[in-house]
């Protein structure tokens, strides 16, 4: 569940320990700064006991290739009629704090489930990655010293809270622990005790888990009771140059442009036009709820196919896939990045990966040269260029 995180206190202090160099000096300039923010030293000397940088968690920074499949591909691998059946069993099991949740704070249980499911697969696999570590190697390494040395601080207050042991709690490579991923941060802000026993237990506790992940989305500006997506079918010959989540329109002007829910009516006031995998593919009108879904993880397509399994857990049909054109390769996504960034376009790191900024840069080069506007990169696209 990575996230950017709010400007910590830690960076308006001019006590400040510096990426790269040496690593035993980095953990020095850690104590210093966590002394001066007025962290207790015995937790402070606790945490830092032992603590290594961590070599496995550079690289599985650096190897998150899963991100470069396709949505209906992405999708397909990851919502399997296992984690349906188990995702409702589940929404059964846990109905009271399910209850509890929509009368308190209004988060949807199949967003709050479907999260729980791709996070650790219901709780099953949470990550063997020791947290202190992964969070020092990540606040060490010089790539993004900002989201993560602020999280360094705060998992040194939950130790000295009492709510996590440095030397054996463990978690995702990235630092985030439980259930549904919290990183200390998140925890320290958000961890609520679902289960009544005086405790935040998010590794044990699905209660406590999924009643503090429903705190953390209502804290990032979820809408209580909104909808978050849903598929929509689109008439030929449409300007496809309105999809894209830069576009937000009311849905009445989206009906009046023809689009139309598969199912029921369309839902909150204001949408975007989302095509996953271009104007062939599936389509959905994403709701104001689903950009808060980014606070979690901000892999468009990881969101949107966690979105997507939330409406398939509350009942909505399987997707129509459509008959989408093929996409480009990883190393062709990354000739396409390259020669987009060329042209001016910020589209980010040259990884392979169809984020929001590619999709952007995308959208705007079809449009220039008179190709469906749909934002999905095509072989026809790249060669254009």
């Amino acid at each position: 569940m990575l996230r950017p995180t709010l400007i910590a206190l830690i960076l308006a202090t001019s006590v400040q320990a510096e990426c790269g160099g040496n690593f035993s000096s980095f953990l020095d300039g850690i104590r210093t700064e966590a002394l001066a923010e007025g962290l207790p030293s015995t937790a402070v000397d606790c945490f830092l006991a032992g603590a290594q940088q961590a070599q496995s968690v550079l690289r599985a920074d650096r190897s998150q290739g899963v991100f470069q499949k396709p949505f209906l591909d992405f999708s397909r691998a990851l919502i399997s009629q296992n984690r349906i059946d188990n995702g409702r069993a589940n929404l059964s099991r846990y109905a009271a704090t399910f209850d509890r949740i929509d009368r308190e704070i209004g988060v949807p249980r199949g967003v709050l489930t479907a999260f729980w499911a791709f996070e650790t697969d219901y709780g099953g696999f949470q990550g063997n990655f020791n947290t202190r570590d992964a969070l020092l190697t990540l606040a060490h390494d010089c790539r993004r010293p900002e989201l993560f040395r602020p999280q360094v601080l705060a998992a040194i207050e939950l130790t000295a809270q009492g709510g996590m042991d440095p030397a054996t709690t463990t978690g995702a490579w990235a630092g985030e622990i439980g259930m549904v991923q919290m990183l200390p941060e998140d925890i320290i802000e958000n961890g609520r005790d679902g289960d009544g026993d005086g405790r935040v237990s998010l590794k044990t506790s699905a209660p406590d888990a999924l009643l503090s992940g429903a705190t953390m989305l209502r804290s990032l500006g979820w809408r209580a009771n909104e909808p978050w997506i849903q598929e929509v079918m689109v008439p030929a010959g449409f300007d496809w140059s309105l999809s894209g989540l830069d576009t937000v329109k009311s849905t009445r002007d989206w009906a009046a442009l023809g689009v139309s829910a598969r199912e029921g009516s369309l839902g909150a006031p204001q949408a975007s036009l989302l095509l996953p995998q271009g104007h062939k593919g599936p389509a959905f009108l994403a709701y104001p709820n689903f950009s808060v879904l980014f606070e979690w993880n901000q892999s468009f397509t990881y969101v949107m196919t966690a979105a997507y399994f939330a409406t398939r857990l509350e009942g909505a049909p399987i997707y129509d896939a459509g008959d989408p054109f093929g996409g480009l390769s990883g190393d062709e996504m990354r000739s396409l990045q390259r020669k987009l960034a060329a042209r001016g376009y910020d589209v980010g790191d040259i990884d392979g990966i169809l984020g929001r900024k590619s999709r952007a840069a995308v959208r705007a080069e079809q449009r220039r040269l008179g190709l469906p506007a749909d934002a999905w990169p095509t072989p026809a696209l790249l060669n254009a260029l």
